[in-house]
């Protein structure tokens, strides 16, 4: 809860210990569990460089010098037409990064596009990929065909061609994978896999919910019996068959991506398959298609060059709501991922006038406090640095604590949000306001939080879960909801109820939407907005957490068990302006007391320092420890 509203050190009406101490065994199963199952990627800290036949060496001692663990190369073979027929030089070049990483204790990771393909001088070539083979390339409903010149996007050059393939198109499809078993043969340790997307994201093809060509139109009727560009009304959401058509593309590209990663593992089975994909939890993920819910059940790892709302995106031009925001989106992928490691690919800054070392500090500072992991990269390309020492000084701190930052977290005693991906596909904008400001308005609140799925509701054991104007559930998801209901747990529904549960002491009914009424508030005033607007939702919610932490609205905190102990992780935002000022303001007086605790040490790691030990006061069953002040972002825990 924010500062202004603190109490005193909280009491108990319960056998808080008792509690406590069977959340303890339950999570001690839990992580003996699911320690076996991180691998490099959970740990990796990640910079990109230009791959070319003769700089291997150079490549990884220069990663080495920076504590770079995470190799991206850049030399990709499917997505420019040459190699794509002729792949044997960069293959051998492939294999030296491979065995020079692996010399020096690090990982490699190699480029490929995923449905983009570009012809270099197609002006001055009698072949390139769209002139050989027309019938590959994706295609408007009025049959304008996905290819591009020069000037279309930064990386297409003049005079080059740039064309977006069917992942139908049978023959390129045999092709690719291929590529992709020669590409694991190298035994480089993952493929990382841009822009697999349907093409709906340069201009003028933004609504064109692409693609129409001949193989995907057969496919689509081959599955369903509907022909696409006569039985659905074409972008509107509420029709039946479009609605299916919208699925079929999300399951198409996840179904690619599945195929990419049994390829390779099929010659490799220690390589990793990691797309990177831009679209997050909004809207885009369902016009583009790529849906990273659905794509980390089939691969190890995403690299999110993830964007919230408008404007350039760079750590130097955020606001704190942007922070914020950010923070939802992060938590979210966490979630989705279920142990597999989030990579975060976003960019600190690119020539305004604020410092770019205080961008790259709070960039990575958000990242690695909401458990992803930090790539460094300038302006707005993948590979190099806004500045190397502050890539040191970052990646070497993240290092001596990677288990702090990295281990599992696992929850305590969370209120959980529940992710919708059906409400998401077809009332995107409404659901996603309500999901973030509920997000939001936890963070602010302090309150330990879950972001629960379809996939993890079965299994959600926390005391509270909020349905943030989730209007679709399967039937699988409907019985779960009543279980859960059954075993005593409280279901709080904001807004429509689409679950069949009628109101009653366990099943709260929310008439107004909470979450998009503070998200509303925070648009139009961010620092005026405290969380004690939405009283109705704090006095549904009044139950005592187990970690209470008292702390300025402008931190976001995020509560989770890590190894055998309690652990809070602070992001502070307060101060930041866009473009202007990317140095926080310290926020002192921040609080955590345990509960059940009567003795115990408390340990505070701030952003880029070291750890200290701190010492609690011991009242009513509770141990209160005060934290020194938070600059950039801390990590506090506590050891009995």
């Amino acid at each position: 809860m924010p500062a202004a509203a603190r109490p005193k050190p909280f009491r108990r009406e319960f056998n808080a210990r008792a509690r406590l101490t069977v959340c303890l065994l339950v999570t001690c199963v839990l992580l003996g569990a699911g320690r076996g199952d991180q691998d490099w990627t959970n740990y990796v800290r990640i910079g990109a460089y230009s791959l070319k036949s003769d700089n291997a060496e150079k490549i990884v001692a220069n990663a080495t010098a920076s504590d770079v663990s995470g190799i991206e190369v850049d030399n990709d073979i499917p997505g420019r037409y040459e190699s794509f027929l002729n792949p044997e030089e960069k293959l051998k070049a492939i294999r030296a990064v491979a065995e020079k990483a692996h010399a020096a204790g690090s990982h490699a990771f190699v480029y490929i596009a995923g449905l983009e393909c570009i012809t270099a001088n197609a002006d001055k070539t009698p072949h390139s990929l769209a002139k050989d083979h027309p019938d590959w390339l994706q295609r408007k409903i009025t049959g304008e065909t996905a290819i591009f010149g020069g000037g279309t996007a930064f990386w297409i050059a003049k005079g080059d061609e740039d064309v977006w393939v069917s992942p139908y198109a049978p023959e390129w499809r045999k092709t690719y994978m291929e590529r992709v078993r020669q590409i694991a043969a190298t035994k480089i340790d993952g493929i990382y896999v841009d822009i697999p997307y349907w093409m709906t994201h340069f201009e003028g093809w933004e609504d064109s919910w692409a693609s129409f060509d001949d193989y995907t139109i057969a496919a689509f009727k081959q599955q369903t019996g509907l022909d696409a560009k006569h039985d659905l009304k074409l972008g509107d959401l509420a029709d039946s068959n479009f609605r299916k058509w919208v699925d079929f593309r999300i399951q198409t590209i996840t179904d690619f991506m599945a195929e990419i990663d049994r390829t390779a593992k099929a010659v490799n089975p220690e390589i990793k398959t990691i797309p990177e994909i831009y679209p997050g939890i909004e809207e885009a993920a369902v016009r583009v298609g790529a849906d990273v819910y659905s794509l980390y059940g089939v691969v190890d790892a995403i690299a999110h060059e993830y964007e919230y709302g408008e404007g350039d995106h760079m750590a130097s031009s955020r606001t704190p709501l942007d922070w914020f925001c950010y923070q939802v989106g992060m938590h979210s992928f966490r979630a989705f991922a279920q142990g597999k490691a989030t990579w975060i690919l976003n960019y600190s800054w690119d020539g305004d006038k604020s410092d770019r070392r205080e961008s790259m500090m709070n960039l990575a500072m958000s990242e690695v406090m909401a458990n992803a992991n930090f790539w460094d990269a300038p302006g707005h390309v993948m590979a190099g640095s806004n500045d190397l020492p502050t890539r040191k000084r970052i990646f070497s701190w993240i290092k001596e604590h990677e288990k702090t930052l990295y281990s599992p977290r696992t929850p305590i005693d969370p209120i959980g949000v529940y992710f919708s991906p059906a409400t998401r596909n077809y009332f995107a904008n409404d659901f996603i306001d309500s999901y973030r400001g509920i997000l939001i308005w936890l963070m602010q609140e302090h309150r330990e939080f879950q972001v629960v799925t379809p996939g993890t509701l079965p299994g959600f054991e926390g005391s509270s879960l909020i349905l943030p104007d989730v209007r679709i559930f399967s039937e699988t998801e409907k019985a779960a909801l009543h279980s859960y209901v059954e075993r005593g747990k409280t279901l709080i529904i904001a807004g429509e109820n689409a679950t069949g549960l009628p109101a009653a002491p366990q099943t709260i009914l929310v008439q107004t939407s909470p979450g998009k009424d503070y998200m509303s508030a925070l648009a139009k005033g961010f620092e005026k907005t405290t969380p004690e607007r939405e009283r109705e939702l704090s006095q549904i919610l009044s139950q005592k957490p187990l970690i209470g932490v008292v702390a300025s609205p402008m931190i976001a905190t995020s509560i989770a068990r890590v190894g055998e102990k309690p652990h809070v992780f602070f992001a502070n935002f307060a101060g930041l302006k866009g473009h202007v000022n990317p140095v926080q303001t310290p926020q002192n007086g921040t609080q955590v007391t345990i509960a059940g605790a009567t003795a115990g040490r408390g340990f505070f790691l701030p952003f880029l320092g070291e750890v200290q030990t701190l010492t609690g006061t011991a009242e009513n069953g509770s141990m209160t420890y005060t934290l020194p002040a938070i600059e950039k972002g801390a990590v506090f825990w506590y050891e009995p």
